[in-house]
């Protein structure tokens, strides 16, 4: 069976991956004309997530790239800077952890997979028929059995078999920046937060740059995703009132910019074509732990899809499986939205405090305060990923 998967970022390479170990025939094409190494930013990957990579026998690789960043310094205005540990820190929200830049973890899923699977690079898709017929960019029609859109959140396979599903706006913009290294260094991250905003610079031994990290709360703002000046202009007034981050702003180097929104797609499927990973079901970007949610949907999606001879079957298995993982994936973000940018001094002071004392607090009572909480800091471990059978290549 051929498959063709738009998308060569996380969700894509790890389908690609399972598929092509059930007997698929696999083809991903990707918009960039190479696999992207510049910019990009530190992503999460809990305890699901990790167990899939080690399945892979990808789990050396991925520690290799790890960031390493065990210590944040927070600074609030009028306060004494806060330092905190962040391997507490997040051993109380997953057993297992581990921060990579999502560029790094592209490269791994991508080396694991290009001598099984055909990568198109600068290209896209441009129609799907209903018997699988798509025509390209710029590449000859071809024909698939299936297609599907691991393409991130302005999908282009969901815009061209969905039409226009709307993206609700949870209540921030997120931008990210290269700099300079000596901005930071390895293994700290330096927080500088206000009312409504904060900003972050870190790096890593093995990164030839520093990132600055920029999240701040504001009404729906206009302007085009692809507008990159556009978007420079909107950060830097966001953050004119914080001239202790001006120097972060710098004006070369590579540059990301989005709204913090959440898709709530009622299915991820139609005919011959499915979605996964932020494609379907972002649940809001640095808020809904994204990364690891397209990891497990991308396991999951292979094994179901290999486990029934019928595609409609598989993909409505598929969306039972990833169904309340999505759905607690998406409250989390609502909430974690809300807290990460605080409104007050009160807030702010929380923030703060509360953070120190659970990277303070020894690891077991930490963990055994984050099970009491109901909104879901744990969920990632929480979750159970249904046990497959070892792939037999018999697609």
């Amino acid at each position: 069976m051929g498959v063709l998967i738009s998308g060569a970022s996380i969700a894509g390479p790890v389908l690609a991956f399972w598929l092509t170990r059930h007997g698929f025939e696999v083809t991903v094409v990707e918009r960039a004309p190479a696999l992207r190494k510049t910019g990009g930013h530190a992503v999460d990957l809990f305890r699901p997530a990790m167990d899939i990579v080690e399945r892979m026998g990808l789990l050396p690789e991925v520690l290799a790239r790890e960031t390493g960043t065990d210590r944040l310094t927070v600074q609030t205005p009028g306060a004494r800077p806060v330092d905190i540990d962040l391997r507490r820190l997040f051993s109380a929200m997953s057993d297992r952890h581990l921060e990579i830049m999502r560029d790094d973890l592209s490269e791994v899923f991508y080396n694991a997979t290009r001598d099984d699977v055909e990568y198109v690079f600068g290209d896209s898709i441009t129609s799907i028929s209903a018997d699988g017929e798509v025509t390209f960019e710029h590449g000859a029609p071809r024909r698939f059995d299936l297609v599907i859109g691991a393409d991130g959140l302005h999908s282009n396979v969901r815009r061209l078999v969905f039409g226009e599903v709307p993206h609700h706006f949870i209540g921030g913009y997120l931008a990210v920046l290269s700099l300079p290294k000596n901005f930071s260094k390895p293994n700290h991250t330096f927080l500088r937060v206000g009312a409504g905003r904060m900003a972050g610079v870190y790096t890593a031994d093995h990164l030839p740059d520093a990132r600055a990290v920029f999240l701040f709360r504001s009404g729906e703002l206009e302007y085009h995703y692809r507008d990159v000046d556009r978007q420079r202009r909107l950060l830097r007034e966001a953050f004119a009132g914080m001239p202790e981050v001006s120097a972060w702003l710098v004006e070369d180097g590579s540059f990301y910019f989005d709204s913090i929104t959440q898709l709530r797609v009622d299915t991820w499927s139609r005919g011959r074509v499915a979605l996964v990973g932020d494609a379907g079901y972002c649940p809001g970007p640095a808020v809904g732990g994204s990364t690891s949610l397209a990891v497990v949907g991308a396991y999951v999606l292979a094994h179901e899809l290999a486990a029934h001879r019928d595609h409609a079957a598989g993909f409505a298995a598929y969306e039972r499986e990833m169904g309340d993982y999505v759905r607690r994936s998406r409250a989390f973000a609502l909430t974690a939205a809300k807290r990460l940018l605080p409104d007050s001094r009160l807030d702010l002071w929380l923030l703060r405090n509360g953070a120190r004392l659970v990277s303070r607090l020894p690891v077991s009572v930490g963990r055994a305060a984050a099970r009491l909480n109901r909104n879901g800091v744990r969920l990632h471990d929480e979750v159970r990923v249904k046990a497959y059978p070892a792939p037999t290549k018999s697609a």
